[in-house]
């Protein structure tokens, strides 16, 4: 027989296939709703963040925030939702079907706490990951049921020269009677203490190289208790509520058949693995982003008693335009690095790596400028600009990961040789489906992405769409002065992909000295912001398209916003300004209808990324 999970499914006690085909009506009604309403059923059930009356409000995050322990009233609602079924593939009974729909799921939780979203859910998807990706048929069905009956997974990863870790610590396994023996300790491991599935990357005693790592499945109530001990926790400045603890593993016997994949194999899965979650961080750095720039913007609108406010001032007008134009263009690079996954394996790898490293980039220094808005606000512990602090202390560990930016350039570097060679202005562009904002998908594989892309469509539909621009006549009836600056800002950054095609054309693939030079590192940043305009004009010309066969009957129709050439604009000419390139006049008329796009989701309670979603 099954157990009743969380969220009504029917978790197979492993004798059977575990393909779903036990889950309850309500489960497979609530599997085939649509995105967009479990996303809104989600935002609902935590209410409006801003009462203080909610007891899953702002005021209730903060004080359990203060306290360093995650809201037990906030858990039970994901508890009620079965967020776990987010995290496993539909084919092992749970909702995974499309990544683009996991990152928006996961944004009412991050935009409320990002302890809570990584706590309760995105880390066991970290630690499943490698599972979905190398396991073998028992492994998978042992992860989902350990997800899909609620319970918590955790992943301890090796140290990349133990640049990211509390302490220089690992673990280690060799052969022993029967099977494997695992020794060893950790001391920075989100849930440590609350995992009952493990997934632990160990190094190999006596093997040195590539192939010195191993990774591990373990269901911890099968280990012999008195070999595994929890560590004490360790207090963070972010994320202040999450659970980082360690575990000292002695001696312990473990069963060969908890190896994924082969002994050995633990770098490369680890790189495949960081190919999905790289994905993902967008997300979530935007979801906190997007709480950060509602606060200032309430601060800035409110009116004084002389009857002015803040935005008067054009410096503060111009911070609220520039954080939700920064928004835009995560949440494009988010949409092309998560449908990646299902359209383009073969070439999302440098997509993924761009957005990860991008996102947090971005939105640190967006976070600073709103900063200076908000002046002695942005100090506040609680109260109604309280969570513009924690989102200030939370963001930065929320998008560090196991390698920080400098990794995801790392993963970047070697594919641009490459791309200037062979891909850069002789790719077709990328299809319309990769910036489909609703679209069906392909199935997800993840056993099909690769580490190294063979292509570079995306930077191809910057080549394509400034050819368009360029055209006879102005594409699907945009006015003449409209296209002129936006063809010469689409102009500026095409020139840009030339010179770093010929700047990457005389490295020879596989030089790492000469990939590791700071010069090549600021060649990959200009590339990343390349990559975020090619994204954001392949949104607006797929949102034009779905705008003229769409049932318009008012201005706030799906996309009608999306479509409109005011916000790539103002997005492009923030790009090439940040990238010193020649720019036309300032757009002040794209610019304020994108300020009044900032005004009017915040007095309509609509979250500030691509989708519009109403807020609680």
């Amino acid at each position: 027989m099954g157990s009743a999970a969380p969220g009504g499914t029917e978790v197979s006690d492993g004798t059977g296939p575990l393909d779903g085909s036990a889950a309850s009506d309500g489960t497979r009604a609530r599997k085939g709703a649509g995105a967009r309403e479990r996303i809104d059923a989600l935002e609902r059930a935590f209410g409006p963040l801003d009462d203080p009356a909610n007891p899953l409000g702002g005021a209730a995050l903060l004080a359990a925030d203060a306290a360093g322990e995650v809201l037990p009233e906030a858990e039970r609602v994901l508890d009620a939702y079965g967020l776990n079924a987010e995290f496993v593939p539909a084919p092992l009974g749970g909702r995974l079907e499309r990544m683009d729909v996991l990152g928006r799921l996961l944004r009412p939780v991050f935009r409320r706490d990002a302890s809570l979203g990584f706590g309760y859910g995105l880390n066991c998807f970290f630690a499943a990951t490698p599972v979905w990706t190398a396991g073998d048929s028992d492994q998978r069905r042992l992860a989902a049921r350990i997800l899909l009956e609620g319970r918590r997974m955790a992943v301890a990863r090796h140290e990349v020269a133990h640049g990211n870790d509390f302490v220089s610590d690992e673990f280690t396994v060799r052969p022993g009677d029967g099977g494997l023996v695992l020794d060893g300790s950790k001391s920075a491991i989100a849930n440590a203490s609350r995992a009952d599935g493990l997934v632990i990357f160990a190094r190999a005693v006596g093997v040195s190289g590539s192939r010195s790592r191993t990774v591990l499945l373990l269901d911890r109530g099968e280990l012999p208790p008195d070999r595994v001990e929890n560590l004490a926790r360790r207090t963070t400045t972010g994320m202040r509520s999450a659970e980082f603890g360690g575990l000292r593993v002695t001696q312990c016997p473990v069963p060969a058949s908890a190896v994924l994949g082969e002994p050995g194999d633990g770098y490369e899965l680890s790189l495949r693995s960081s190919l999905v979650i790289r994905g993902l961080i967008p997300s979530i750095v935007l979801a906190g982003a997007d709480t950060a720039l509602r606060t200032t913007a309430r601060f800035a609108a409110r009116r004084r008693d002389d009857g002015r406010s803040s935005l008067d001032v054009q410096h503060v007008r111009d911070v609220l335009t520039g954080a939700f134009l920064d928004l835009l263009l995560i949440d494009c690079l988010a949409l092309v690095s998560t449908r990646g996954l299902h359209l383009l394996p073969k070439q999302m790898s440098a997509y993924a790596a761009a957005a990860a490293y991008l996102a947090p980039k971005l939105i640190a220094e967006s976070m600073d400028e709103m900063s200076a808005v908000l002046g002695e606000a942005t100090f506040a512990e609680d109260g109604m600009y309280g969570m513009f602090q924690k989102q200030l202390r939370d963001l930065p560990v929320t998008s560090l990961g196991h390698a920080g930016s400098a990794g995801r350039q790392v993963s970047l570097l070697p594919q641009l040789p490459y791309f200037a060679q062979h891909a850069w202005f002789a790719d077709p562009e990328a299809p319309a489906a990769l910036f489909a904002l609703e679209d069906d998908l392909p199935p997800l594989d993840l056993t099909r992405p690769a580490l190294l892309g063979d292509g570079d469509p995306l930077a191809a539909t910057l080549v394509a769409t400034t050819d368009l621009l360029e055209g006879a006549g102005p594409p699907d009836g945009l006015a003449q002065e409209s296209r002129a600056v936006l063809r010469f800002l689409a102009r500026s950054l095409t020139t840009e992909l030339d010179d770093l095609r010929k700047a990457f054309a005389e490295v020879p693939q596989g030089d790492r000295a000469a990939l590791a030079s700071p010069h090549s590192f600021g060649l990959a940043d200009r590339y990343t912001l390349v990559l975020a305009a090619a994204a954001c004009l392949g949104v607006w010309r797929g949102r034009r398209t779905a705008d003229r066969t769409a049932d318009r009957t008012a201005d706030r129709a799906p996309g009608a916003f999306l479509a409109d050439a005011a916000w790539p604009t103002a997005a492009l000419y923030r790009l090439c300004r940040r990238l010193g390139l020649p720019l036309p006049d300032r757009p002040g008329d794209c610019e304020r209808r994108v300020l009044a796009e900032v005004l009017s989701r915040l007095h309509g309670r609509r979250s500030y990324d691509l989708y519009d979603s109403p807020l609680a």
